[in-house]
Parts: C-alpha cells; sequence; structure tokens
C-alpha cells in the first residue's frame, strides 16, 4: 500500500493513544492535520487521486467529497484560521514518536497545538451516497511544542516549588491580577 509522509502540521482533536468514537460510529484513532495553505502538499493530493482512481477508474465522480478542506469551515475552531485541514483515522493504533524516535508514552506531551507530520494512505469510499478519498493514518512524529489550544498550563507553570517549614511563605499565585469580586 502506498503510503507517503507529510509535510508538518498542527494537531488538533489527537486521540491517537485511546480510540474514539464519533455518536454510533465505530471507535478509531483520528487526529486533525493543519497545513498552512501554503504547504506543498502535491504528495498527498497525488496520493489522493491515486486512491480516486483506483476505485473508479477514468469514471471518477463529480460529487466526490475532497479530504482536503478550507479552514473557513472551521471558523468558530481556533488555529484554523487561513488553514487546510485534514483528518485521518485508523482502527489500529499509530505508533507515536518524538523527533529522537522515541516512543511517547506520556499522552500530555501529544497534544492540540503541538506540531507533527505522519505517514498516511489514501483510500475511496463509497457508503450511503457518500463517495470521497479519506487518507488513513498509520504514524506520527511529533517535530515540536506549540500553544495547546485547551488554554490549560502545565502544573509547572502555575506553582512554585515548596518552601521548607520554618522558610518564609509566598502565598500569592503565580499571575495573579486583580480580583473583579474585590
Amino acid at each position: 500500500m502506498e503510503k507517503v509522509i507529510t509535510p508538518e502540521f498542527r494537531v488538533s482533536f489527537p486521540h491517537v493513544f485511546k480510540a474514539h468514537a464519533f455518536q454510533d460510529q465505530e471507535p478509531k484513532f483520528r487526529l486533525t492535520m493543519l497545513f498552512d495553505k501554503a504547504a506543498d502538499l502535491s504528495a498527498m493530493k497525488q496520493l489522493a487521486s491515486n486512491a480516486a482512481v483506483e476505485k473508479w477508474g477514468k469514471k471518477i465522480p463529480a460529487d466526490l467529497r475532497s479530504p482536503f478542506r478550507d479552514g473557513s469551515e472551521k471558523e468558530d475552531l481556533e488555529g484554523y484560521e487561513g488553514m487546510v485541514f485534514i483528518n485521518a483515522t485508523s482502527k489500529q493504533k499509530p505508533g507515536v514518536v518524538d523527533e529522537n524516535v522515541q516512543d511517547i508514552m506520556d499522552e500530555t506531551e501529544f497534544y492540540a497545538g503541538c506540531y507533527a507530520r505522519a505517514t498516511v494512505t489514501a483510500y475511496a469510499y463509497d457508503a450511503m451516497g457518500n463517495r470521497g478519498v479519506s487518507f488513513g493514518l498509520q504514524n506520527v512524529q511529533k517535530l515540536r511544542d506549540g500553544e495547546p489550544f485547551s488554554g490549560r498550563t502545565k502544573a509547572s507553570d502555575d506553582f512554585d516549588a515548596v518552601v521548607k517549614p520554618g522558610a518564609p511563605v509566598d502565598n500569592e499565585p503565580k499571575q495573579a491580577g486583580a480580583s473583579v469580586f474585590a
């Protein structure tokens, strides 16, 4: 089966450690890849085109759903503006490694907002009136950290080290601001 390595993308909605199901769907491992509109997606487009030709030959349906979607469709979601987004899924758990090709075991290290690349395959589908091409998620490599989409901070950023008994204590929060309830 033909596969490609994607360009770098920003991760959104990662479910790469535990399968996730929407409503009555079968649980799958999945993630959404956010690519800058200037990214070179030619290898992925060729892979998708090959999958469509393999399924339908020269008679590719005009109403075929593309896996390449405009981020403006999801303007209410952080990070989608000005991006192309692509969903990739798998029934099998993908391998997840860091930039040094070491397995990532701590699920908090791979999060919505970090940057990664993936190996993907493409397949065409024709089910219940829906026809299109999708990407199968094979493996993922985290390339670098990014601003988390959740807005949640790390515990190490919220707290100072505990002072030993008898030493002066500073109980002020790290980033205290004026209270609206004063």
